[in-house]
């Protein structure tokens, strides 16, 4: 076998390969063979059928199949000689020129870059912390208990005011016209919670039991609801029901409730400092880790291989289609996804991999055995039977390897930021779980 290889642009190369006929029709001949041992065709016993007719009948599909075999493998021992470093798969076509007795084939594909990473010490990173304080807690124990309220119907010339819980009808039009969703019968919502739109709280605050009111209703341009998105749709509402909302108190009632090992209103606290601090733990982990990765790839130089770019773009375009059909979309499984939507992402997704693997391989940063067990060990911390979660994680390659993929990207954190300049920043409770919520 003689190989060359040409680089073309960039990122791209090409490997001509060239296979003597002989090699290739003895293999299809040995195949042949095999295949006619076992073959059942009409008219022939097993194993007796000829080879003539064998050949006739899957001599073109196993000449295909030992030409892919054949080809692939003269690429895979090519590339290798050369420690060429291949991203994607390459595009193999029969080449128009070959000596007598050979047959050639170009492979044209993309090679992986350099990655130049610049000086760390020269970035700056952001590094928030954030302390869990009484007030988190009381806020928590106000979730809590909201949780587990109960509603107890209110005098009927009793006004629904924020907390009640009312039941209404209504009856949505625009210009004239009804719309999908636009109308509900003993339709239930807690008055202030948010759940329904602004103008509609304020139209039903106040609202007695028996009364209806008409009001409009602006959607706004971003409203879920595409068909009403923008336009302005007259209601009217009518009032079934209004209930007050009675809570629980915070005592040991509601420790127990919870299911709390010290049964006090002090364990209830210490058991909500405890989640909320391995909650703030990862939310600034992931946090710290976005600030250090940003100013990772900020720093480094190279080419982006296309074949890697779109394998990415197709990979989330699969995963959006995925989640529309999860979501009960119709036909989502054949709804058009434009590429270019996930073009950017797909673009930083990739550079990052590449950086972040040669910033690895360059400063010795894989998972250690012993930091897969801690991490593993940690999350299973917060389960009731911890060994089981434990064996849950080893008992499945895939779930390793994701654990050993966030080790190394907490390694690769730990060392940007022991390398940049870091600015703290003190962030409150309530503006970093705000954070990254749609």
């Amino acid at each position: 076998m003689a190989v060359t290889v040409e680089t073309l642009e960039r990122l791209e190369r090409k490997i001509t390969l060239t296979l003597p006929v002989g090699v290739i029709q003895s293999e299809v001949n040995n195949r042949l063979r095999k295949l006619a041992r076992t073959v059942k065709m009409d008219g022939f016993r097993p194993g007796k059928v000829p080879m003539n007719v064998v050949a006739q009948r899957y001599g073109y599909s196993v000449h295909y199949e030992v030409m892919n075999d054949k080809v692939g493998e003269a690429f895979s021992i090519a590339a290798n000689e050369a420690r060429l470093r291949v991203a994607g798969q390459p595009r193999i076509t029969e080449s128009a020129t070959s000596a007598e007795g050979q047959v050639a084939f170009d492979a044209v594909f993309e090679v992986f870059p350099d990655v130049k990473i610049g000086d760390l010490t020269a970035v700056q990173v952001e590094k928030l912390s954030t302390e869990v304080t009484d007030a988190a807690i009381d806020k928590t124990i106000e979730i809590l208990r909201k949780q587990r309220r109960t509603f107890s119907q209110r005098p009927h010339d009793a006004a629904a005011q924020d907390g009640d819980r009312v039941t209404v009808d209504f009856e949505g039009k625009i210009d004239g016209e009804a719309f999908e969703g636009g109308k509900a019968k003993d339709f239930q919502f807690i008055v202030g919670d948010g759940q329904m739109l602004k103008e509609f709280e304020e139209a039903v605050r106040g609202m007695k039991f028996g009364e209806s009111k008409t009001f409009q209703l602006a959607f706004p341009a971003d409203y879920h609801g595409k068909e009403v998105a923008g336009k302005t749709a007259d209601f009217m509402v009518t009032v079934k029901k209004v209930e007050a909302a009675h809570l629980p108190d915070a005592d040991e009632a509601l420790a127990k409730a919870l299911s709390i090992a010290d049964a006090t209103i002090e364990g209830l606290r210490a058991d909500i400092r405890k989640n909320l601090e391995r909650e703030v733990k990862y939310k600034l982990l992931a946090r710290n880790k976005q600030s250090a990765m940003d100013a990772l790839v900020a720093q480094a130089e190279l080419e982006l291989p296309k074949s890697s770019v779109q394998s990415e773009v197709d990979r989330l375009i699969e995963s959006t289609r995925a989640d529309l059909v999860q979501r009960g979309m119709k036909d989502a499984d054949k709804a058009p996804i434009p590429a270019e939507l996930f073009q950017v992402q797909a673009e930083r997704r990739v550079r990052l991999g590449l950086v972040v693997s040669e910033l690895v391989r360059a400063n010795a940063l894989q998972a250690l055995p012993n930091q897969i067990k801690a991490h593993i060990d940690e999350l299973a911390a917060s389960y009731e039977k911890p060994a089981d979660v434990v064996r849950w994680y080893y008992s499945d390659n895939r779930r390793m390897a994701e654990v050993e993929a966030i080790v190394i990207e907490n390694n690769v954190t730990e060392f940007i930021l022991s390398k940049a300049q870091v600015v703290n920043k003190d962030v409150g409770f309530d503006e970093l779980m705000a954070q990254n919520k749609p």
